[in-house]
C-alpha cells in the first residue's frame, strides 16, 4: 500500500503567509484607520471613567426602586457597554440605590449618552417592511405620502416565513400612469444615491415633516423624505454590533429587528413601554379554554395602554384583509403589524387578529417554551421605567497599573526561559523546535490579540494576561507528547524517519483531544462568567487554537524536516533521538555463530550479520549508530560464548585429573 505522501514544506509556507497576511493587516489597519500595533489594556491596567448612576422612577410611576429593579439596571447597561463596542468594563451595585460604571481608557460622548439615558421600549405601528438584504426604490414619481411603498422585496422570517418574492403594489390615489416600475437597488446605500432616492419633490433637502397631515399613527404620511434616507442607509448588520437609538415618540422610525434579516419603516408610538404592567410565557388557550400544546406570550396593559392599545389595535385590525395604499411583504398587509421597539431594536412583531380592548393581548406563533420565555423577559427588561441620574463623573486611574502589568510580562518570560532550559536539558537539540514553536505561538498570539483589540474592541487585562502565561504550558505540553511518542519508537526498534511519522500518528490525537478539552472549558467559562474571568477564559481560548495550528503547521512539519539532516537522521548523541542513549531494543537479535534474526521471526530467516547490518526488517536504511551498535551488541555476544565455551572445556580437564589421581591412589 502506498505511503502517504508527506509535504512539510507546504505547511510552513501556510504558516508563514498567514503571520505576514496578519502583520500586514495590523500595519495597514494603524496607517490607515489608526488601529494601534499593541493591544488596548483593560480597566485595572489603564484605568478609565467612572459614573455613579442613581435611578429614578419616570414621571408616571411613583413605585420604589427595589433590588429587582437595579439588577435589571444593571443588565441593561452592561449589553448596551458592549453593544458599543466597549469591552472589560466593570458595573455593580453600590448599596440599595446606586450603581457603579467603570469603563476603561476614555469612553466617547455617544457611550456615556448611551449609559445615562434610560430604557426605552415603546409599540410602534408598522408602516413597512424590508429584507435587510436586498431593498427596492420606490417610483421616482411617487412620494411615499400618496401611498406608495418606499421599499419592497421579500425574505424568510421564523413565525412569518414565506417564499421570497417581490412585494405587491397597492392601488394608489394620485399615482400617474406613465410612472415606470421601480428598480431593485442594494441595502444599506451610500448617501448620495439614498439622498437622490430619498428627495422625492427634488428641492435638494430632506423633510422630516409630512407632506399631508397623517390621520393617525399608521398613516402612510409619516413616511417622510428623511425617515426615507434613515430607512436606506440602514445597515442592520453594522446595527448589530452598535446603539441605535430610537426617535423621538412623536417621529417615525427606521429600525432593523433583533436578527438583521429585515428592516422597518415605523410610525408615532402608540403605547409607550411603560403602560405596559407585566408580560409572561405560557400555554395557548383555545376558545374552551383547553391547552393547545404552542406557547405564546400573554400581555397585561394598565389602565392608559389598555385605551391606548384598544385604539391602536383597531387601526390596525384594519388592515387584516387589505390595504390598498400600502404593501404586503409578508402576503398579508405590512400595516397589520405592530412592533414592539426595545432600545432601538425590534424584538418582535406580531399581526393584530382581533381588536383587543381589555388590555390583555398575547402574542403567539411558533414559539417554544425557551423562545417565550425570553421575549418576556425581553418585554419586561424592557418596560422598566427607570430614568438615571448621574452622581458623579471622574477619571480613575489602574486598579493594578504598568506595575503589575510588568510583573507580569517578566513572570511569563522568566517561565518561558526554564521552559526551554528544562527543554535543552531533556531533548537536546530537539529543544530547537520547541524553542521555535514557543516563538511562533507567541508571534501568532500577539497578532491575534492586537487584531481583535482593533477590529473587536477586546482589552488586555491581568486575568488575560494569565491566560496568556498558561498558554506557555498548553504549547509545551503539546509538543512534550509528540516528543515523547517519537522517542517511544527509537526505543521500540524503530528507524528515526519511521519513528516521527509514527509518533505523530499517535500524538496528534492525543494534541486534539487535549487542546479539545481546554477550548471547551474555556468557552464554557466565558459564557458563564463576567468581567476578569472572561477575560483569562478568552485568551485561553485563543492559545489553544493557537497552539493546534502551530503543533499542526510547525511542530511537526519541522520535525519531518529536520529528521533528514545528518545530525538528527543519524541520532546524534546531542540529537535528542539517540537510539543507544534512549536505551533503544534492536530489530535484530544475535543468534550466535556470527548470525542475526528479526526479532519474534524464527531461526529459518535468519542471516549474517554482515548481511543484515545495513538494512532493518522493513527494508529501510540503518542508521551509523544503530550499524554501530548492532555491531558492539554481536561482538559483546561473542565474547560472552567464547568465554562459556571456555569454561566448559575447564571443567573437563579437571574432571578427568581427578578421576586419574583417584584410581592411582
Amino acid at each position: 500500500m502506498a505511503t502517504k505522501k508527506r509535504r512539510p514544506v507546504r505547511s510552513l509556507v501556510v504558516l508563514v503567509i498567514t503571520i505576514l497576511a496578519a502583520s500586514a493587516a495590523l500595519v495597514i489597519g494603524h496607517i490607515a484607520k489608526g488601529a494601534s500595533l499593541v493591544p488596548s489594556l483593560a480597566l485595572d491596567l489603564q484605568g478609565g471613567t467612572q459614573l455613579i448612576l442613581t435611578p429614578t422612577a419616570t414621571d408616571n410611576d411613583t413605585r420604589a426602586i427595589t433590588e429587582d429593579d437595579i439588577n435589571e439596571a444593571i443588565n441593561i447597561i452592561r449589553q448596551r457597554i458592549d453593544a458599543s463596542g466597549v469591552s472589560e468594563s466593570e458595573i455593580a451595585a453600590m448599596g440599595s440605590s446606586n450603581i457603579v460604571v467603570s469603563i476603561p481608557g476614555t469612553p466617547t460622548q455617544e457611550t456615556l449618552d448611551l449609559i445615562r439615558s434610560s430604557s426605552q421600549m415603546n409599540f410602534r405601528p408598522v408602516l413597512q417592511v424590508a429584507p435587510a438584504a436586498l431593498s427596492q426604490a420606490p417610483k421616482s414619481e411617487e412620494g411615499p405620502q400618496s401611498g406608495q411603498a418606499a421599499q419592497s422585496g421579500a425574505t424568510a422570517r421564523g413565525d412569518q416565513a414565506q417564499s421570497a418574492r417581490d412585494a405587491q403594489s397597492g392601488a394608489q390615489s394620485g399615482a400617474k400612469e406613465e410612472a415606470k416600475p421601480s428598480q431593485p437597488v442594494s441595502t444599506a446605500l451610500d448617501a448620495d444615491k439614498a439622498k437622490e432616492l430619498a428627495d422625492q419633490n427634488r428641492d435638494g433637502k430632506l423633510s422630516d415633516e409630512p407632506m399631508t397631515k397623517p390621520e393617525n399613527a399608521s398613516s402612510l404620511a409619516w413616511i417622510t423624505e428623511q425617515v426615507l434616507y434613515d430607512f436606506y442607509t440602514l445597515n442592520c448588520q453594522e446595527q448589530s454590533k452598535k446603539a441605535h437609538p430610537e426617535g423621538p415618540a412623536d417621529k417615525p422610525f427606521a429600525a432593523c429587528n433583533d436578527s438583521g434579516t429585515l428592516k422597518y419603516i415605523l410610525g408615532p408610538v402608540t403605547v409607550p413601554g411603560s403602560d405596559l404592567s407585566s408580560a409572561n410565557a405560557g400555554q395557548v388557550h383555545n376558545s374552551t379554554g383547553q391547552t393547545t400544546g404552542e406557547w405564546g406570550v400573554d400581555l397585561q396593559f394598565n389602565e392608559a395602554g389598555t385605551k391606548a392599545f384598544a385604539e391602536s389595535s383597531k387601526i390596525l385590525y384594519s388592515f387584516q384583509k387589505e390595504d390598498k395604499e400600502g404593501r404586503s411583504f409578508f402576503g398579508y398587509p405590512d400595516r397589520n403589524q405592530f412592533a414592539v421597539v426595545l432600545d432601538g431594536k425590534i424584538i418582535t412583531a406580531p399581526r393584530m387578529n382581533a381588536i383587543i380592548s381589555t388590555g390583555q393581548a398575547q402574542i403567539s406563533g411558533n414559539f417554544t417554551a425557551k423562545s417565550a420565555t425570553a421575549l418576556a423577559n425581553q418585554l419586561n427588561f424592557g418596560s422598566l421605567p427607570l430614568n438615571f441620574e448621574v452622581e458623579s463623573e471622574q477619571r480613575i486611574s489602574a486598579t493594578l497599573g504598568s506595575d503589575h502589568l510588568q510583573k507580569g510580562l517578566w513572570s511569563g518570560l522568566v517561565g518561558l526561559l526554564l521552559v526551554v532550559l528544562y527543554l535543552v536539558w531533556q531533548y537536546r537539540g530537539l529543544s530547537i523546535v520547541a524553542a521555535g514553536s514557543l516563538v511562533v505561538a507567541t508571534v501568532m498570539t500577539y497578532l491575534t490579540i492586537a487584531i481583535l483589540s482593533w477590529t473587536m474592541g477586546y482589552r488586555l487585562s491581568l486575568a488575560g494576561v494569565a491566560g496568556l502565561i498558561v498558554a506557555i504550558g498548553v504549547t509545551t505540553d503539546s509538543f512534550i507528547v509528540y516528543f515523547e511518542r517519537i522517542r517511544d519508537e527509537v526505543r521500540d526498534g524503530r528507524p528515526l524517519a519511521a519513528a516521527v511519522e509514527e509518533g505523530w500518528d499517535r500524538a496528534k490525537r492525543t494534541i486534539t483531544v487535549s487542546d479539545g478539552v481546554n477550548l471547551v472549558a474555556a468557552v464554557v467559562l466565558y459564557l458563564l462568567a463576567v468581567g476578569g474571568v472572561q477575560g483569562f477564559a478568552f485568551t485561553l481560548g485563543v492559545t489553544t487554537i493557537v497552539d493546534l495550528a502551530v503543533i499542526f503547521l510547525f511542530t511537526h512539519p519541522m520535525m519531518e524536516l529536520l529528521v533528514r539532516t545528518k545530525f538528527f537522521g543519524q541520532g546524534h548523541r546531542f540529537s535528542g533521538l539517540d537510539p543507544e542513549h534512549l536505551g533503544a531494543k534492536s530489530a535484530l537479535v544475535y543468534a550466535g555463530r556470527g548470525r542475526v534474526v528479526r526479532r519474534g521471526s524464527t531461526g529459518s530467516s535468519t542471516r549474517s550479520a554482515a548481511d543484515s547490518g545495513n538494512e532493518d526488517e522493513a527494508g529501510q536504511t540503518l542508521s551509523i549508530a544503530e550499524k554501530r551498535r548492532l555491531e558492539r551488541l554481536e561482538a559483546e555476544r561473542q565474547k560472552a560464548s567464547d568465554t562459556a565455551d571456555s569454561g566448559e572445556g575447564d571443567a573437563d580437564v579437571d574432571t578427568a585429573r581427578t578421576e586419574k589421581e583417584g584410581d592411582e591412589q
